[in-house]
C-alpha cells in the first residue's frame, strides 16, 4: 500500500467530515472560506459531499457571501476560515451577522487540546480564539471531540429554526479535527425540527382585542418577519392597515400593494404614519435608531410586539402587549381570531406624496439617479447594496421589492465592503434572478478582490460603481463641523480597466443618458460586468 492510500484511510473519517457530512445533511450546499495549512481536513470531503467551495480572496468576503447564500436559501451560510489571521479577518462579518440577525456557522481549526493560551510560538498562534469570536457572536465554543462538534451543528441549527438566527462559532482543536470521529450515522442525520412557537393565547386574545376595535392600525415589519410575508399581506389586508417596513424586512409586503408605504422609516413622514396609530403591530424589529434615523419610535397608541425572543418587547418601544414566538406562526394564530371580514384599505395618497417629497428633498441628486439605475433593473432582479450613499439615502427607497430579500444590505451593521461578495453568495445560490451590486467607489475598494472570486467562479454578476470620488458623506460631515476636508478625496483607478484586468468586463459610462442603457446591456451580456458612474457621468 502507498503512502497516498494510507493518507487517504487515515483520513476517512476525520472530525471534519463528521461535521461537514452533518451540515450537508441539514441541506447546505456551498461554502464559503479560505483553504489554510490547519483547516485542509473540513475540505477534503466537500467535493464527496456535493458541497460547492467558493474560494474567496478575503475571508471578509467569505462571511459576506455566506450572508448572501443564506438570504436567497433559507440556510445558513458556512465559512470555513484556518486558525488565527483568517479567522480574525472574518470578524466584521460576523459581527454584521450578530447585528443583522443573521444564521452564520464559522468552522475554525484551532490549537491542539492542551496547548492552549501556551505562547510559544506556533502557526497562527492566537490568545483565546473562542474568547475572540464569543465577544461578538451569538455563542462561541471550543470542542473537544468530534461527537461534541456534530453535537455544536445540531445547536446551530436548532437556534436557527426556533431562536433569533445569530451567528455561531465552533472552533476544532487540529488533533480532534483530524482524529477519527467515532460518531454514528445517526448522530450525523438532522434532528426533529421543534414545533414554532405561536405566542400565549391570552397575549393573542388582548391583540386580537386592540385590532379588531381599532381605527387606524398600521403594521411595522422588520427583518424577524420575513418568513412571514404571506401571514402579513393577509393580516393587513384584513385589517386595511398600512405596512411600513425596516430595511431588513423590505418586501414582507409586495412593494406594489395598495397597502405598503415601502421601507422608508429613516423618513419622518413615515414614521409619522406608525406614530399616529392608535394600534400598531410590530412584527420582528427592534426598531433601531439605525433604520429609524432618529432616536425613537414615539407612539400615541396601543403598541403590540411581536419577536421570537421576549428581550425584544420593550426595547426602544413599551409594548402594551407583547407576544413572544416565532412572526408567521404568530400572525397566523391571530388570523384565526381576528374576523374573516376585509376592511375597506386606507387612502394613502397623501402619505405616500409625503414621504416621495421628502424623500426627494433630503437627497434630491442620489433619488434621481437611483430612479435611473432600478428602471434599467429587471423587475425580478436581486440587488446587494452596500453601506453607500446611493443605497442607503435613495435607492432603498426607491426600488421596489416584491419580496423579501430582494435587496441585500446591512443597515444596522453599515459596514463597507459587504455589496460584492453579498452579490456573488446570492448568484451561487441560484440562477433564477440576475444579481446586481449597486456599490459607491469607496466601498468598491474594501471587496474589490472578490472581482477575480467572481469570474473564477463564472457567476452572472453585474456591478454598478456609483464614483463619488471618495467618501462623500464624511467629506460633508468634516464641512459641517468646520473642518477642512482630510482624508475623504480619493485617488481612484481606472476600474473598467481594473474590471478588465480580473478578467471581468469594464463599462465607463461617460453621460447620464447612457447610464440605463449601459447597465441593461451589462445584465444581457452576462458574466462579470462593471458598470463605472464616473462623477462627470451623474
Amino acid at each position: 500500500m502507498n503512502s497516498d492510500t494510507t493518507t487517504a484511510e487515515q483520513y476517512a473519517d476525520t472530525a471534519g467530515r463528521a461535521v461537514l457530512e452533518t451540515i450537508r445533511a441539514y441541506g447546505v450546499t456551498a461554502i464559503f472560506g479560505i483553504p489554510g495549512t490547519h483547516n485542509l481536513e473540513l475540505y477534503r470531503p466537500l467535493d464527496e459531499l456535493g458541497i460547492r467551495a467558493v474560494t474567496n480572496r478575503h475571508e471578509q468576503g467569505s462571511g459576506y457571501g455566506a450572508d448572501g447564500w443564506a438570504q436567497q436559501t433559507g440556510l445558513p451560510g458556512v465559512v470555513i476560515t484556518t486558525s488565527g489571521p483568517g479567522l480574525q479577518n472574518a470578524m466584521s462579518a460576523i459581527g454584521t451577522a450578530f447585528c443583522e440577525s443573521r444564521p452564520l456557522i464559522v468552522l475554525s481549526p484551532g490549537v491542539p487540546l492542551g496547548a492552549e493560551f501556551a505562547d510559544v510560538g506556533t502557526l497562527h498562534e492566537t490568545k483565546d480564539a473562542t474568547a475572540m469570536v464569543g465577544a461578538i457572536a451569538e455563542w462561541s465554543r471550543r470542542v473537544t471531540s468530534a461527537a461534541e462538534a456534530v453535537n455544536a451543528v445540531h445547536d446551530a441549527f436548532a437556534l436557527f429554526r426556533t431562536g433569533r438566527p445569530r451567528p455561531v462559532h465552533i472552533e476544532i482543536p487540529l488533533d480532534v479535527l483530524e482524529a477519527p470521529a467515532d460518531v454514528s450515522a445517526e448522530a450525523r442525520r438532522p434532528r426533529p425540527v421543534a414545533a414554532r412557537a405561536s405566542g400565549e393565547p391570552a397575549a393573542l386574545a388582548e391583540a386580537a382585542r386592540l385590532l379588531v376595535a381599532a381605527k387606524t392600525p398600521v403594521i411595522v415589519a422588520g427583518g424577524g418577519a420575513v418568513d412571514a410575508a404571506h401571514e402579513v399581506t393577509t393580516l393587513a389586508e384584513r385589517l386595511g392597515a398600512p405596512v411600513l417596513t425596516t430595511l431588513n424586512g423590505k418586501g414582507v409586503v409586495d412593494e406594489q400593494h395598495a397597502l405598503s408605504l415601502g421601507s422608508n422609516l429613516r423618513l419622518a413622514a413615515a414614521r409619522a404614519v406608525a406614530e399616529d396609530a392608535d394600534v400598531l403591530l410590530v412584527v420582528g424589529s427592534k426598531l433601531g435608531e439605525a433604520e429609524l434615523w432618529a432616536p425613537r419610535l414615539e407612539a400615541r397608541g396601543s403598541v403590540i410586539r411581536v419577536d421570537i425572543s421576549p428581550t425584544q418587547h420593550d426595547k426602544n418601544l413599551a409594548a402594551t402587549v407583547g407576544i413572544t414566538g416565532d412572526a408567521a406562526a404568530v400572525v397566523e394564530a391571530l388570523l384565526a381570531v381576528v374576523p374573516h371580514e376585509t376592511r375597506p384599505p386606507r387612502d394613502l395618497t397623501a402619505e405616500r406624496s409625503a414621504i416621495a417629497t421628502e424623500m426627494r428633498e433630503t437627497a434630491p441628486d442620489a433619488v434621481a439617479l437611483a430612479e435611473i439605475i432600478a428602471d434599467a433593473l429587471p423587475e425580478d432582479a436581486i440587488v446587494a447594496g452596500d453601506s453607500s450613499q446611493i443605497v442607503y439615502m435613495a435607492l432603498g427607497s426607491v426600488l421596489q421589492s416584491a419580496h423579501p430579500h430582494s435587496l441585500l444590505y446591512t443597515p444596522t451593521y453599515a459596514t463597507l465592503g459587504y455589496g460584492l461578495p453579498a452579490a456573488i453568495g446570492a448568484r451561487v445560490a441560484q440562477t433564477e434572478h440576475p444579481v446586481v451590486t449597486v456599490i459607491g467607489d469607496g466601498a468598491l475598494m474594501f471587496c474589490v478582490n472578490e472581482l477575480v472570486t467572481a469570474v473564477e467562479q463564472r457567476l452572472d454578476v453585474t456591478i454598478v460603481c456609483v464614483d463619488n470620488g471618495g467618501y462623500a458623506e464624511i467629506r460633508q460631515n468634516e464641512v459641517d463641523r468646520g473642518m477642512t476636508p482630510i482624508g475623504v478625496d480619493l485617488v481612484q483607478p481606472d476600474w473598467a480597466a481594473l474590471a478588465t484586468a480580473f478578467g471581468a468586463t469594464g463599462r465607463r459610462v461617460e453621460r447620464r443618458e447612457d447610464i440605463a442603457s449601459s447597465i441593461r446591456a451589462a445584465i444581457a451580456e452576462g458574466g462579470v460586468q462593471l458598470v463605472h458612474l464616473p462623477q462627470s457621468a451623474l
